[in-house]
């Protein structure tokens, strides 16, 4: 079939341009500030940067707590701004921030109350957890403001105003990086606090990503992120509505964050060169994702607004072309990686085997990125668009049926190489994106929460009926 000749590719491209190259330049400079702390904290030594490298993975795990609420205020916010419905977008803010903050404040306080058992989760290392340890009881204060900016991100992309937060990541990176050469190593009369210092970094990086978020709104009048007694007008059905859309997407991210950190645990119990080189690749993973979260920001975004504006063919169309995109974005960034590599982790502090089981690594995860990011793109079309179950049941099913006990097995009990252990952690990806493009293609994604979109629903799901009778 050739492509829909009333399609315009120029605006397509020009508006996911707009949204996707600020949200990537975010991205990648986050993903910078994390390679440079890495380069930083390498003459430490590799238990130093094994030891960060487990505690981001423990933020990682926060992710999968409040995530849930970021995926339903991206459905929410983006279908009402294409409605351009204010309250609905006030009230979902409200609520997405009220829970995201309570996911923030109870994971701060395990991280300051408890965090050797944070550690002995993660490895049986007993040098790198007590390093942990350290970073852990200050780094425990900046969850709180790193949730914050990251909801008021959501807002400010799914209302398609994607340059403060760039402009705050910029801030915050560079505010990073000098803060961790006078922290760590001991500069302007400061003493050398070595791991505590690149945490004192991040806490004080988080600080001000929050504070440019609030003068650029101010000095630009957006006027959203300050109405904060709309934010919390709510009444029951559309609390009910807003919790019965996040429930999937919170199921999703908190079974995945759990099964991740399962797999995290399997991981955690290899070498000390591996969990090194681990580490290190966790930091270039973010920078392939920074390409991609572009892409899948742009998908959310406008997808989710032509659905809220009842423009439901457009949404279809645009959603077809924007997954080929995502994956093109992704080939081409790790065909890149893989041309710099050997620089890049010499610059990490890599060498010997950590240095070779990286560079596997990095392979492996280039290859099945490709679909990964994928399906990732989809699943976050279709929460944009109002399907929260689709993605999060297979996504789900396959991780605890084929993923867990592959990668359980061959690491716990026949103690396979890494060599062999981690291609199994994307075994599932080729099934389910085949799943995924079928239900792409069928347009069954497409649950508008507007009234404007409902209103023409039933004629866009005949039409889609029709044309797949003809097929």
């Amino acid at each position: 079939m050739g492509l829909r000749k009333g399609f315009d590719w120029k605006d397509f491209l020009k508006r996911i341009a707009v949204i996707a190259i600020p949200v990537a330049l975010q991205n990648l400079l986050s993903t910078t500030g994390t390679m440079v702390d890495t380069m930083m904290i390498a003459p430490l030594g590799e238990n130093t940067v094994g030891a960060v490298g487990l505690c981001a993975q423990f933020a990682n795990l926060i992710l999968a707590g409040y995530w849930g609420f970021v995926g339903g205020g991206i459905l929410f916010i983006s279908q009402y701004w294409g409605a351009r419905d204010e309250d609905g977008i006030n009230r979902s803010y409200g609520m997405m921030l009220t829970c995201m903050l309570t996911v923030g404040l109870v994971a701060s306080a395990f991280a300051l109350a408890a965090p050797h058992l944070i550690m002995r989760l993660y490895t049986d290392k007993v040098v790198i957890q007590e390093i942990g340890i350290c970073y852990l009881k200050v780094v425990g204060f900046a969850y709180p403001l790193q949730i914050f900016s990251i909801a008021a991100s959501t807002l400010l992309r799914s209302t398609e105003r994607v340059r403060i937060p760039l402009y705050a990541a910029i801030a915050s990176v560079l505010t990073n990086i000098f803060l961790n050469w006078v922290f760590i190593y001991g500069h302007f009369g400061m003493p050398a606090l070595g791991v505590r210092g690149a945490a004192l970094a991040t806490v004080c990086a988080a600080a001000m990503n929050v504070i440019v978020i609030f003068l650029c709104s101010g000095f630009t009048h957006y006027r959203y992120i300050f109405r904060v007694r709309a934010h919390f007008r709510w009444d029951r059905e559309k609390t009910a509505e807003f919790f019965r859309k996040c429930f999937p997407i919170i199921c999703n991210e908190l079974f995945i964050g759990i099964g991740n950190m399962t797999v995290n645990v399997v991981l955690g119990r290899q070498s000390e060169q591996t969990i090194a080189a681990l580490a290190v690749f966790r930091t270039i993973e973010g920078l392939i994702i920074g390409f991609f979260v572009g892409f899948s920001s742009a998908s959310s975004v406008l997808v989710g607004k032509d659905v809220g504006a009842g423009e439901l063919d457009e949404a279809y169309e645009r959603a077809k072309r924007l997954i080929p995109l995502c994956s093109l974005s992704i080939f081409v960034t790790g065909v890149l990686v893989n041309m710099f590599k050997p620089l890049i982790l010499h610059a990490m502090g890599l060498s010997g085997q950590s240095f070779e089981i990286c560079r596997y690594i990095v392979l492996i995860y280039t290859i099945f990125g490709v679909i990964r990011m994928g399906n990732w793109c989809m699943n976050d079309t279709y929460r944009a668009s109002g399907d929260a179950i689709t993605g999060t049941v297979l996504e789900i099913v396959f991780m605890y049926v084929m993923v867990l006990p592959c990668v359980c097995l061959a690491g716990l009990k026949f103690k396979v190489s890494i060599y062999l252990l981690f291609p199994l952690v994307y075994c599932d990806e080729i099934v389910r994106f085949v799943i995924m493009q079928i239900h792409l293609y069928s347009g069954k994604w497409v649950r508008p929460v507007t009234e404007q979109g409902l209103a023409v629903l039933e004629a866009f799901r005949q039409k889609r009926k029709g044309r797949g009778a003809a097929v």
